[in-house]
């Protein structure tokens, strides 16, 4: 009788790198997406302003941003392995922490120290599958792995709808840590078979490795692209339950909003890094920021009977670049750079992140949450002349 494990063992190690990356990031965005659904419950419980909410999904955020760099010069030596697992359990426990918090000055800290394990997850796993997959199809690669970040984000909502809405947030919190913990633990079993080793020492290149000529600076520019897709995305996820409960949805109806809007993503992240190798970065950020200005200020006026399909294309709008982008940060470096340099690249995205959530919380706080909205979809716009800029970067890419 064949092993029930046969399909793993047969399977390119390739593509159990893959699948092992892709399950970690489904757990890594589940934990850091299930704050925008449960932001509501918790504002209520704890009597907080638009700018106190927005404070912890940014706090989430900016910790997550922290390690992000050092872990990366760190899998330069020891792999990505233990490192995913481990920044993952920690993230894990950190959930079960903030469940447990009494006020919002603990929920606070136990965010802040709870979201510093997230720095392992998106350099380590996008370096990790780059390599694997650095001869051929690796933009469509690292768009499956950033599609089942979105599954992840698909979770949250979905665990908001199924456990917090009988046993409120700090439950969802709890039980989702728990499970987590449990998952990430057993994986330590498959370990032989998804090591690929360490990136090699910077200096190993051959002639021409690095990237070409140029790369610095359209690493920059990138990495400024990055940083505002970031932000507009991680302002939207915080703000978009809101709007929809100021316009009179209802609590279970929002989080089924949710999931349309990160099912949107969803497919917009694996759409994307598919058409990014054949029609080019510029062409993507232009379709999918464009139309994601449009429909975030959409949100504020649009009839109710169009906001699910709204919230589709939103999501597709948002979440699609990022794919792309992810993609295109291995042109710029060669595999024994690879993890740091996203590493540099996620922390200058989250670092948008960050800032975002807190200046629309404010704008929120000061005029209203559909002011901030449709500020929201034009400040999105700035990112389409800088994207501009990268174009005379790409002529490696064999898309360009």
């Amino acid at each position: 009788m064949s092993s029930p494990f046969g399909f793993w063992t047969r399977a390119p190690q390739s593509r159990r790198v893959l699948l092992f990356a892709s399950a970690t990031h489904v757990w890594s965005d589940l934990f850091f997406a299930l704050y925008a659904p449960l932001l509501p419950l918790i504002k209520d419980d704890l009597d907080l302003t638009f700018t106190q909410a927005a404070m912890l999904k940014s706090l989430y955020v900016a910790a997550s941003a922290v390690l992000q760099v050092p872990m990366g010069f760190m899998a330069d030596r020891v792999g990505e392995f233990w490192l995913l697992v481990g920044g993952n359990v920690w993230v894990a426990l950190g959930l079960v922490a903030m469940a447990l918090a009494p006020s919002f000055g603990a929920l606070l800290a136990f965010t802040l120290l709870g979201g510093l394990g997230g720095g392992t997850q998106h350099p380590l796993a996008s370096g990790m599958v780059s390599r694997a997959y650095d001869s051929k199809a690796r933009a469509t690669a690292v768009g499956i792995v950033n599609f089942a970040g979105d599954l992840g984000k698909m979770a949250a909502p979905a665990t908001a709808l199924i456990v917090a809405v009988t046993y409120d947030w700090r439950g969802a919190m709890l039980i989702t840590g728990i499970a987590a913990t449990a998952f990430f633990l057993t994986s330590v079993l498959i370990r032989r078979s998804v090591e690929i080793g360490t990136p090699g020492p910077v200096g190993s290149e051959q002639p021409g490795e690095g990237g070409f000529r140029g790369a610095s600076t359209g690493f920059k520019i990138l990495s400024v692209v990055g940083f505002i897709d970031s932000a507009i995305r991680a302002a939207a996820l915080t703000f978009v339950p809101f709007i929809l409960a100021y316009r009179g949805v209802g609590e279970s109806e929002v989080f089924v909003m949710l999931i349309l809007l990160l099912a949107g993503g969803a497919f917009g992240k694996y759409a994307c890094g598919w058409f990014s190798e054949r029609h080019g970065l510029i062409s993507i950020v232009w379709v999918t920021k464009a139309s994601a200005a449009l429909l975030l200020a959409a949100t504020v006026f649009a009839p109710m009977a169009a906001i699910a399909p709204l919230m589709v294309l939103l999501g597709v709008g948002l979440n699609g670049t990022s794919s792309s982008l992810y993609a295109t940060v291995a042109i710029f470096a060669s595999q024994a750079r690879r993890s740091r340099m996203y590493g540099f690249f996620y922390t200058t995205n989250e670092i948008g992140g960050f800032i975002a959530p807190l200046a629309f919380g404010r704008l929120a706080d000061a005029f209203s949450i559909g002011a901030a909205m449709v500020l929201m979809g034009l400040s999105t716009l700035f990112v389409l002349p800088v994207s501009l800029a990268l174009r005379p970067h790409l002529r490696a890419s064999p898309a360009n």
